[in-house]
């Protein structure tokens, strides 16, 4: 039995298709749920270490996530969306949003 394993192009890594037309590289998810975690939480006022108390989790983990630095796994963006009054469904929504906003056709924004 034959395995074949494909290779992925490294995030950040611009290809030239033949048809010339350049592509922005994907965003990261975990970038888009850390903007949209400092983005809820900036909204509610909420200072890091009130939110790492709430949500019982380490200030600094936090600042990671927050960064884009670390993945998310779902019971902990579930404690912190908790600690923020906020559903992760909108947090989903919220980082889904930016993400195909960097993927809109420029030219849609200027009309």
């Amino acid at each position: 039995m034959a395995t074949q394993t494909a290779l992925l192009e490294k995030p950040g890594y611009l290809r030239v298709p033949a048809h010339g037309v350049v592509r922005q590289p994907e965003p990261l998810l975990r970038e888009a749920l850390g903007a949209a975690l400092r983005a809820f939480r900036a909204d509610r006022g909420v200072t890091l270490r009130e939110l790492a108390e709430a949500s019982s989790v380490s200030p600094g983990y936090l600042s990671e996530l927050e960064r884009g630095r670390k993945e998310v796994s779902s019971e902990l963006l579930a404690s912190v969306c908790h600690a923020l009054g906020a559903s992760v469904s909108d947090v989903l929504i919220e980082a889904a949003g930016s993400m195909a906003m960097r993927d809109a056709n420029p030219d849609l924004a200027t009309i």
